[in-house]
């Protein structure tokens, strides 16, 4: 499964979260297979969510209308898409 690495600068993450929250239905609607989310430890308005997703299918659900109002509603200041391919899983 291709992965997505989605780097976020947030205004607040306690505005961010609850915003995001709602928008799972939908993101696994649109392919997600879920992920992990995750702080920068030194900053907890920069997250990262490292996704399960077909890269067209989360282009198509980034690029929509509908998901840009909700992250200018959150207070995302700053976006990132990476999209990668898995080489070796590493066991230590």
């Amino acid at each position: 499964m291709p992965h997505l690495l989605v780097k976020l600068t947030l205004e607040d993450y306690a505005r961010w979260k609850p915003v995001f929250d709602e928008y799972a239905a939908l993101r696994k609607t649109n392919g997600s297979q879920g992920g992990h989310l995750f702080q920068n430890a030194s900053n907890p308005n920069e997250v990262f969510i490292l996704f399960e997703w077909d890269p067209e299918k989360s282009k198509a659900y980034f690029g929509s209308e509908e998901v840009k109002a909700a992250m200018q509603r959150a207070g995302v200041t700053g976006r990132e898409l990476v999209f990668l391919t898995e080489v070796e899983h590493l066991s230590a």
